[in-house]
């Protein structure tokens, strides 16, 4: 299969598979955007276009730290996931206790507080010592509360929060010596403080949640002799395709989004900002072998906002049931050819060889620090 990428963006394809086993063509466009200087300015195309994602890149180590990015390769989408990888800033810079972050896209918008380092000590009682000023946050579930609690000799006693184990401020035990010292999360849900490590508390970020987070992986369905004897290889028939999400339910936009004014409140350095979303659908055109085409409109899924980089990355996709398998598309084009290409293309006797892309520059992101 050829793919041709028609515009100024990246683009890349893959197999996927619906939970009945039927393969999917998935075509994936990726745009990166730059952030305007001028507030309520609309976004343009960055001139360094971030390339396509090919496994899941974290803050930390792999599995036991929030996710950064995952791949760009999720089959399907319903929602458009919203996140946003960036830092909490002091106002005019001079370090404060606290700071009220907000994301809003339109009619919809997400607030949080974000404060300074804090331990645990137990001095008359469990308490949590004053924050530290700081100019400058960095925010990810990380820093938010969760945690996994390990130091129990008996591993059956071990205990993780599972809607964030990459967080910090939980334990399970509070024995004296395990709780002196720990760090408390550095986000907090509005008007709600965090000052009891057994409590439950919504972990505050703007970021991707984790495959194996709560609820996140009970939509992956059930692996077990059930499955293994009636259903392998196929996905189990309790899979849940919102398992591709990685946003919070509460960061999930209906589609299409449309163009919207977003703005950004305690995340940049300059104070409050603003900038307008573009909105197009990507035209996909699929040329099956015998000449049979299918044009398709992709809408965008996936926003990625990254304030200290000053960019927004943009995904759109397409996932095409195939009859068969990959052999049966000839063709991909991305994007729109001006009427030369057309007609160059009636010369071109069909089928093709098959012919397989070079995965060259489709890399994992750099972090951006």
């Amino acid at each position: 299969m050829e793919l041709i990428n028609a515009t100024r963006m990246v683009a890349g394809y893959t197999l996927g598979m619906e939970p009945g086993g039927r393969e999917l063509l998935v075509v994936v466009v990726k745009g990166t955007f730059q952030i305007p200087p001028a507030p309520g300015a609309r976004l343009g195309l960055h001139e360094e276009q971030v390339p396509l994602i090919m496994g899941d890149v974290f803050f930390g180590e792999p599995g036991l730290s929030a996710p950064r990015y995952e791949i760009d390769f999720a089959p399907v989408k319903g929602c458009c996931d919203v996140l946003l990888n960036g830092s909490a800033y002091a106002p005019e810079g001079r370090p404060t206790e606290r700071v009220t972050v907000e994301l809003r896209i339109g009619d919809w918008s997400k607030a949080f507080s974000v404060v300074g380092d804090r331990v645990w000590f137990t001095a008359a009682g469990v308490r949590a010592t004053a924050p530290m000023p700081f100019a400058i946050m960095p925010i990810s579930y990380d820093r938010a509360f969760g945690g996994t609690d390990k130091r129990h000799k008996d591993p059956a006693q071990h205990a993780a929060f599972a809607e964030n184990p990459s967080g910090r401020g939980f334990h399970k035990h509070l024995t004296e010596a395990w709780l002196r010292g720990s760090p408390l999360p550095n986000t907090e849900e509005l008007g709600i403080g965090v000052d009891r490590p057994d409590g439950n508390y919504r972990p505050m970020s703007f970021g991707a949640l984790g495959r194996h987070w709560e609820p996140r992986f009970r939509y992956a369905g059930t692996y077990d002799e059930n499955w293994l004897d009636d259903e392998f290889p196929f996905l189990p028939k309790d899979f849940d395709t919102r398992y591709y999400q990685a946003a919070p339910a509460g960061q999930q936009l209906p589609k299409p989004v449309g163009e919207q004014r977003v703005s950004l409140i305690g995340l940049t350095a300059a104070g409050p900002h603003s900038f307008v979303l573009p909105h197009f659908e990507a035209p996909v055109t699929v040329f099956r072998r015998g000449g049979l085409r299918t044009d398709v409109l992709a809408q965008v899924d996936t926003i990625v906002i990254e304030p200290d980089a000053g960019r927004v990355m943009m995904s759109w996709r397409i996932a095409m049931p195939l009859k068969r398998n990959l052999h049966e598309v000839a063709q991909v084009l991305v994007g729109r050819e001006g009427p030369e290409w057309w007609q160059q293309r009636e010369d071109v006797s069909f089928p093709v060889p098959l012919l397989v892309e070079s995965m060259k520059g489709l890399a994992r992101v750099p972090n951006p620090e």
